[in-house]
């Protein structure tokens, strides 16, 4: 399982670009790549697989233990070189330890056995960019470093002078990335847009690998591939139906690729509907599914689209509905967006949500459920991710769990639940290991 992690000392600078790049250039000259996630992102894996054609999987060593982390390293099988994208900075996670550690992306190039190629934002220094990136390779003596890439360089003689700092720290230098101001990917409130929303995702990914295969020594990225073997199946998540009828649109479409993935990988048939084309859940599904996503964004055809409302109601009278943070929005009373106006929505649930006043939720969480929650039996342990800006207004019905962040703390998004609909406001990555 030979592979690499790209990381670097802080978010914005610029390894998403890098990422896209490389998956590109690497498939484009006859590779078989595997990419994956470290951390709980649901956005940039949609990018993954737009840029090298396979599935992308999140690797979370704070939600995953052993054996879900062995069963998502095995989606590699039949790859020749997996690259995963690291998640803020190289050592950034939390302060509690997990199922499997504490969350970071150096934990998961450990475990991976993946060295480390760190991007670096060298503008506005030059030599002691080395010190930077010696702190980074000596901070985890055993994490394996395979070198650097310098991104936005200035000059050439910008570039001579940093590469002199890095001749001298020992660090092998990858690729050289000049100074370009069109290599951003547009943002949005959670972080990129959404793959399926950019105007032309081909295009800027065609012009990123471009961009690596002038400025980056591809060869030696392959050479300084590593990896543990590849394990066994693993395990992953079960499905918590036969036949699941899920959301799927640019206003529902954070679910996490390995629960996907593991739940047809067990049998169970995904049934996808578009609630944004005021499509129905299938009639003959055993459950339906509303992950998250951007809600708040389409708050007015959700309203809107009276036949996907009345399928939800028709279907919760005889088996469960579930909904994932904007989900969840989606099945309470109402949501109110920034400009404060109010949209009804389908009332499976009392939540009312609002964005005019906007509050910073972010974190993972461990929840114990007080009621079962399809595919869980009361009082399993849930790990998760929290990720919106939405304040609760209202929340009436009975809580669906205990939750708290990763430091222990109760947090009160604790979830509701109401006759067979359930909600929660983070995103499930796994049940806890025994």
């Amino acid at each position: 399982m030979r592979g690499l992690l790209i990381s670097a000392p802080s978010s914005g600078t610029g390894k998403t670009t890098v990422m896209l790049g490389l998956l590109r250039a690497l498939s484009d000259a006859g590779l078989t790549v595997q990419p994956f996630k470290s951390g709980p992102d649901y956005i940039d894996p949609a990018f993954h697989r737009a840029a090298c054609g396979r599935a992308s999987f999140n690797l979370d060593t704070w939600a995953m233990g052993a054996g879900l982390l062995d069963g998502v390293a095995a989606q590699a099988r039949g790859a020749e070189i997996c690259v995963a994208e690291g998640s803020m900075g190289l050592y950034d996670g939390v302060a509690t330890r997990g199922q499997g550690g504490f969350g970071s992306s150096a934990e998961t190039a450990r475990r991976m056995g993946w060295p480390v190629v760190l991007v670096l934002d060298v503008g506005g220094q030059a030599q002691s960019a080395a010190a930077t990136a010696m702190g980074f390779r000596d901070y985890m003596p055993d994490l394996p470093f395979a070198g650097v890439i310098l991104n936005r360089v200035a000059s050439p003689r910008h570039e001579r002078l940093t590469r002199l700092g890095m001749e001298r720290a020992g660090l092998p230098v990858l690729g050289v990335l000049p100074r370009r101001g069109d290599l951003a990917l547009p943002e949005r409130h959670l972080g990129l847009i959404q793959a399926v929303e950019h105007p032309d995702l081909e295009t800027a990914i065609a012009g990123y690998a471009q961009f690596l295969r002038a400025h980056v020594d591809l060869d030696a990225i392959r050479k300084a591939a590593e990896g543990a073997p590849l394990p066994g199946d693993g395990a992953l998540p079960r499905p918590p139906a036969q036949r699941i009828a899920l959301a799927q649109d640019a206003a529902f479409s954070f679910a996490y690729p390995h629960l996907v993935e593991g739940w047809r990988a067990a049998g169970a048939e995904i049934l996808p509907f578009s609630p944004l084309a005021d499509e129905a859940p299938d009639p003959s599904a055993d459950l339906v599914w509303l992950p998250g996503g951007y809600p708040e964004l389409h708050a007015g055809r959700l309203a809107a689209a009276g036949q996907f409302r009345a399928g939800l109601r028709r279907h919760a009278q005889t088996r469960p509905v579930h909904g994932e943070c904007g989900g969840y929005m989606a099945l309470g009373a109402a949501l109110i967006d920034k400009e404060g106006v109010r949209h009804p929505m389908a009332g499976l649930l009392g939540l009312v949500t609002s964005y005019e006043i906007r509050n910073f939720h972010l974190g993972y969480r461990r929840a114990v459920l007080s009621a079962p929650m399809p595919g869980h039996a009361a009082g399993a342990a849930l790990r998760g991710h929290e990720f919106h800006y939405s304040t609760i207004l209202e929340q009436p019905d009975a809580p669906l769990a205990e939750v708290a962040d990763a430091d222990g703390n109760a947090v009160p998004e604790t979830g509701s639940r109401r006759g067979l609909v359930s909600g929660t406001f983070f995103h499930l990555i796994s049940e806890e290991e025994t």
